[in-house]
């Protein structure tokens, strides 16, 4: 009896003490913030949960988006027993050891098992084909969760026998939905401007959040204790806890500041560039926001002046995606020097405007015969793909021939510029349009 209570008695002692971000742990799949694709009404996840049907899943998402979390909540729906490991510190031999229990219990009274396995994608390729026969005869429900990508980091025999469910970084809605739960586990209030600071630098982070805002509100409650008023977060409070100024940034600064970033990178400007880059990232634009505009950039104002800036942009789009920031500013830093510093074109964007401007201004008869598709049974007959020359039967690769309609036919909608590679494209094309040209292919 004494045991017992001693027992009861550091628990809650150590509950008293624990973490913010653990004392407020959702208990209740409705209680889980961020991730309703998965965990709203009607979602796959939640039925499955709820139904205690769930079969194996890999849980993947950025640091602080709630996958322990509804491990968790499931232990707690669940009438299977619930085990854990973390990948970090087990090995084969715990694996083995799981699976003996899970023997154990579901022969003696047919009660199946759940192991989380906490950073899957920490379990070398051995550790992970352990796994993997009791996760194939049912023997062991597995939930896996990592932060990398599991169709790089886990066993293709594993990943296939289990349902993979992505967690998304929590958008500002849900960072300020967290802040105010716990503002009212703590019993403290916040002005509207450190609450605006804390969830600009959430950064898709939950927990990070959580423990920023715990530190905000010991500053808070310090003061208040001295004062002899309520614990009321400031901005300055904020500010202390995360280690950052907050940078006013308004709805006219978002556009003004965008504008100012595509203006620097435009007139190859990487200092400029680089700098508004920096002025997003600290007032916390979103990053995707960013990376799009990248994009657009690398085909809008410098094309095939510089193709390669498309798949720069388009790599650090990705990159910021699967790595997250802070580490994805390095991969924006670097598409922003390379866009700055590369040559400039607009003529793709030129191109396609004329092109649709011809489109809807100037009536076509339609794809000219000797283009039309000519493979089906009966196409010759009506002529389709009559006259129509193959290129690769020439020995330069390229016949003169019209492509047209002939509505428009010699418009020039693509001019190359005489920057960067459309130099090259420029006289290739002028060499091919020339009168009894005879370059070979490739010239």
């Amino acid at each position: 009896m004494a045991d017992d209570l001693f027992s009861a008695s550091v628990e809650d002692q150590l509950s008293r003490r624990a973490p913010l971000a653990d004392r407020l742990r959702p208990r209740t799949l409705d209680d889980v913030v961020g991730q309703d694709h998965l965990i709203g009404p009607g979602q796959p996840l939640r039925v499955l949960i709820e139904a205690d049907r769930l079969s194996s899943v890999i849980l993947w998402g950025p640091p602080g988006t709630g996958k322990t979390t509804v491990a968790k909540v499931i232990a707690g729906h669940t009438a299977k027993a619930f085990e854990t490991l973390s990948a970090v510190t087990a090995g084969v031999k715990d694996v083995r050891e799981v699976t003996a229990r899970a023997q154990q219990r579901l022969g003696e009274r047919g009660q199946g098992t759940i192991l989380f396995l906490d950073e899957v994608h920490r379990f070398n390729k051995a550790q992970q084909d352990a796994l993997l026969p009791s996760v194939e005869s049912g023997l062991i429900t597995l939930i896996g969760a990592t932060t990398e990508n599991p169709y790089f980091e886990v066993n293709p025999p594993l990943l296939s026998r289990s349902t993979l469910f992505r967690l998304n970084s929590l958008d500002d809605a849900a960072a300020r939905q967290l802040i105010a739960k716990a503002l009212e586990a703590e019993g403290a209030t916040a002005d509207d401007d450190a609450i605006d600071h804390l969830a600009a630098r959430a950064n898709g982070d939950g927990r990070h959040t959580l423990t920023s805002l715990e530190v905000a509100v010991a500053l808070a409650q310090q003061r208040a204790d001295a004062d002899g008023g309520p614990a009321v977060v400031s901005l300055a409070d904020a500010e202390a806890a995360l280690g950052t100024k907050a940078l006013r940034y308004g709805r006219d600064d978002h556009y003004d500041v965008i504008s100012a970033f595509i203006k620097s990178i435009r007139g190859s400007d990487p200092d400029a560039g680089l700098y508004w880059l920096a002025t997003m990232l600290e007032a916390g634009e979103d990053a995707r926001f960013i990376a799009r505009r990248l994009v657009i950039l690398a085909s809008e104002d410098i094309g095939e002046a510089d193709p390669l800036s498309l798949l720069v942009a388009t790599a650090a789009a990705q990159a910021v995606e699967y790595v997250g920031l802070p580490e994805a500013q390095l991969n924006l830093s670097q598409a922003v020097i390379h866009l700055a510093t590369a040559a400039k074109s607009n003529r793709a964007t030129t191109a396609i405007g004329a092109a649709r401007a011809d489109v809807r201004e100037r009536p076509s008869s339609g794809v000219p015969a000797h283009l039309r598709d000519a493979h089906y049974q009966g196409a010759k007959v009506i002529g389709h793909g009559a006259g129509y020359e193959y290129p690769h039967d020439d020995p330069r690769g390229w016949v003169d021939q019209q492509y047209l309609p002939p509505e428009v036919a010699g418009r020039r909608y693509y001019e190359p510029s005489e920057h960067g590679r459309e130099r090259e494209i420029a006289d290739r094309m002028a060499r091919l349009r020339r009168p009894n040209h005879t370059d070979e292919a490739g010239s």
